[in-house]
């Protein structure tokens, strides 16, 4: 047999053997898919089926899907989507600044000294940060009383009040969020719209800006996503004192305000995931776009 036989044959005999490992290659990923369908699928299948099933009949209806969009709950629903749409615009803007401060600093254990709070304070939330500013701004805070704030108008339980909480994890997760892009802006672009006469302000204009805003456009949306989400803050400082879905939820579910109204709290987590999945939507066409910038 002469040399190319014994190729041709070696390389018909590998052929089934790659085609085996490829299949087998896919009994890795079997746990991951049970447990992504026991973790997300029962739970979304339970919020479907209880959306639209009348709890007096047990039939399927869409009456829970109108009430989650009348009165109460649709006020409550606005003012979720207000909340997080400032608050995310807020930490956008303040995040940005501050994170390009840490890009462009000279000091490598200040820069990593941040990015590692950020990351600490990023997922820093729920009662105990409700705790902490009110023990500082509430009513009877340290700062409040040290300062007098409460004579000058300052109200912690308002809906400003809030969006200052919101801000104290939500600036961290864009610092976070907008590094990697600032890091990929090319010395190249900077020294070219020099050496062309352009002053910094008109090189961010320009160039910078237009090429992160994908990303900045992402980030908002990513920031609106956490604020959208969040409960335990919200519901240790302000209660029901401001409408909030959430809260509206946890009402619901608890019978707080009204009894049997659990179909309508999965009326209202169906409401939310509608509004997550067009947050979703958007935020993953701008990172696509953002990495082919900045690749």
């Amino acid at each position: 047999m002469t040399a190319t036989a014994v190729r041709v044959d070696d390389t018909a005999t590998a052929a089934p053997v790659k085609r085996r490992r490829r299949s087998l290659g896919w009994l890795a990923v079997v746990p991951l898919l049970v447990f992504t369908g026991l973790a997300f699928g029962l739970p979304a299948w339970a919020i479907l089926d209880g959306a639209f099933t009348a709890k007096e009949t047990g039939a399927y209806s869409t009456a829970n899907l109108s009430a989650s969009l009348q009165g109460a709950y649709l006020t409550a629903l606005f003012g979720s989507i207000k909340l997080s749409a400032v608050s995310a615009g807020l930490a956008t803007v303040l995040g940005l600044p501050l994170a390009q401060a840490v890009v462009t600093s000279r000091h490598r254990a200040l820069r990593e000294a941040v990015l590692t709070a950020s990351g600490v304070l990023a997922n820093f939330g729920g009662v105990p940060l409700a705790f902490a500013f009110v023990a500082t701004l509430g009513n009877a805070g340290v700062l409040t009383r040290h300062f007098g704030l409460m004579d000058k108008g300052w109200d912690l339980y308002s809906f400003w009040g809030l969006v200052l909480v919101y801000l104290y994890f939500l600036i961290p997760l864009m610092v976070l969020t907008i590094t990697p892009a600032l890091e990929g802006l090319r010395v190249q672009w900077r020294e070219a719209a020099h050496n062309n006469g352009a002053t910094p302000a008109q090189y961010w204009r320009f160039v910078a800006l237009p090429v992160l805003l994908p990303t900045l456009l992402g980030g908002f949306v990513l920031l609106f996503g956490s604020a959208f989400a969040a409960y335990a803050t919200a519901a240790a400082m302000v209660g029901s004192s401001i409408p909030l879905i959430t809260l509206q939820i946890a009402d619901a579910l608890s019978g707080n305000v009204l009894v049997g109204q659990e179909n309508v709290a999965l009326a209202l987590s169906l409401d939310m995931v509608l509004v997550a999945g067009l947050v979703m939507a958007v935020y993953l066409p701008l990172q696509r776009r953002s990495a082919r910038w900045l690749a």
